[in-house]
């Protein structure tokens, strides 16, 4: 891909093509779904959420969309069974073009990863 400089989620979606775009879109719309009050930002130049921490990541590849979670990573571990048809790495979720995106996980994986922040941020509080 071409230097980019994008600066907002609508940066993002305007350089892909309109199919990718469609699907990023949906992507987002879950994870806002899960998590209403998420800061929208970009990092690394890709679309990712903030909320009470970082949330995670979105992004268009060749043959595949990612869904990313920055550390700690047991959101994997506790949707292990539902990810197993998926493309993994350490860190993302690798969700092929060509089948339909699974929306219903994508929530639930982000809301999870909320309430993760949130749990974290609050023992960080009670231990201060």
């Amino acid at each position: 891909m071409a230097k980019t400089d994008f600066r907002s989620h609508a940066d993002y979606l305007a350089a892909l093509p309109a199919a990718d775009a469609e699907a990023i879109g949906k992507m987002r719309a879950a994870v806002l779904a899960a998590v209403p009050d998420a800061e929208e930002v970009i990092s690394y130049q890709l679309p990712a959420f903030k909320y009470h921490g970082w949330l995670c990541y979105l992004s268009a590849a060749t043959r595949h969309y990612s869904l990313s979670f920055p550390p700690p990573f047991s959101v994997f571990a506790v949707f292990a069974d539902e990810l197993g048809g998926y493309g993994l790495s350490r860190s993302a979720l690798r969700l092929p073009k060509d089948r339909p995106l699974p929306l219903d996980l994508i929530t639930r994986m982000a809301r999870f990863r909320a309430d993760e922040n949130v749990a974290r941020a609050r023992s960080r509080v009670s231990a201060g």
